[in-house]
């Protein structure tokens, strides 16, 4: 019997003894109740196979900070705290947080190092790197979400109608550019999936894909003992359940070959991303996010700016539109907000999206 089980056990026996539990007692029951991870939220924890040709790897969270400068508009924010760090990042919020984007010191289009994050090694992990952050949200009635948060510094292009196109700049996002070009690419990524479970059996799974993605049941997906997989879209970092090709022109419907936008995904590196995380629970009712190592920095997830650049005006070198006039098809675009933003308190398993509906598959490559 584990230490932990020996005490619940003796104190259930003093509780039965004196037919009542003290208020200090059943406080000190509480603190163990809440301060460990529940084991099946790594039991069955993702695990993620980049593709063989997959450049750009999980970056650190914390690092990345000290590559970006916080702006507004393409303005420095006057006062903001130096050096930035994920205790202090929420700060930003006082000065028009929601207008913030951390934005490059680096010419990113001289593509500097810290740009390609850290591959994970033969122990599944990116060493040295804390590049994920598993975020635990519990409803009660053994009705319990836990996301999957996965941080990447930059997205490839990829390939338009087949053909390759220029790889040498690009960070997060998702689209494609045509032929020569990148098209849609941003500083800094966040993808996610999301395990649904009941009494701590995991039932469906979300896989974050661009502006959507697609959820499906734990039984039907590919595992690796009880661990579902998830294949991400090399450069583009989107998450799916199957390796292949997937032509995601029309949202939420994977079709099979190549079209118009393709990702791309195979078996090339494995990554346990619970190998390299934060551990938190959030309380929908309060907004609050707990960590369950004290160590853990908890400010950065309530910033509610961008993590990246904002989009470049036209009048940027760096920049150019496929089609002119039209914003979404820019070379680069702005970067996303962060985990705060990803609906953590969620209804269904699938996020709230206008004109999306929640389909849960019932097998996957439907």
């Amino acid at each position: 019997m584990t230490p932990f089980c020996s005490l619940l056990l003796s104190l259930s026996l003093v509780a039965t003894n004196q037919h009542v539990l003290s208020a200090p007692l059943a406080f000190l029951l509480d603190e163990f109740q809440t301060t460990a991870v529940p084991d099946y939220v790594k039991t069955y924890a993702p695990l993620v196979w980049f593709h063989p040709e997959e450049h750009y790897f999980p970056s650190d969270i914390g690092a990345q900070l000290q590559h970006t400068k916080p702006e507004i508009n393409f303005a420095v924010v006057d006062g903001y705290p130096t050096p930035l760090t994920l205790d202090n990042l929420d700060t930003l919020n006082a000065q028009n947080g929601t207008n913030v984007y951390l934005t490059s010191i680096d010419d990113i289009t001289k593509s500097p190092a810290w740009l390609t994050g850290v591959k994970p090694d033969d122990s599944h992990t990116s060493k040295g790197t804390t590049s994920a952050a598993i975020i635990v949200n519990d409803h009660g009635n053994g009705h319990v979400d836990a996301f999957y948060m996965y941080f990447t510094a930059y997205n490839w292009g990829g390939r338009l109608f087949g053909q390759d196109v220029d790889d040498h700049v690009g960070v997060l996002m998702h689209l494609h550019y045509v032929v020569t070009e990148v098209v849609a690419n941003c500083i800094k990524d966040w993808e996610h999936n999301m395990i649904r479970f009941n009494n701590g059996t995991p039932t469906q799974v979300w896989y974050s894909q661009h502006g959507f993605g697609e959820a499906f049941t734990y039984d039907c997906l590919e595992k690796q003992g009880d661990r579902p997989v998830a294949y991400s879209g090399n450069g583009s970092h989107a998450n799916y359940a199957t390796s292949g090709t997937h032509d995601h022109t029309i949202p939420n419907i994977n079709l099979p070959g190549m079209g118009i936008l393709t990702d791309y995904t195979d078996q090339g590196t494995l990554w346990d991303p619970i190998l390299s995380a934060y551990f938190y629970s959030f309380n929908a009712s309060t907004n609050a996010f707990t960590a369950y190592d004290p160590s853990y920095p908890t400010a950065w997830l309530r910033y509610v700016g961008r993590w990246g650049d904002q989009q470049y005006g036209n009048d940027d070198p760096r920049q150019h539109e496929l089609l002119p006039g039209v914003s979404a098809t820019a070379r680069f675009t702005s970067g996303p907000t962060g985990p705060e933003d990803k609906q953590l308190n969620r209804t269904d398993v699938c996020p709230v999206a206008k004109g999306y509906v929640c389909d849960v598959r019932t097998k996957i490559g439907a």
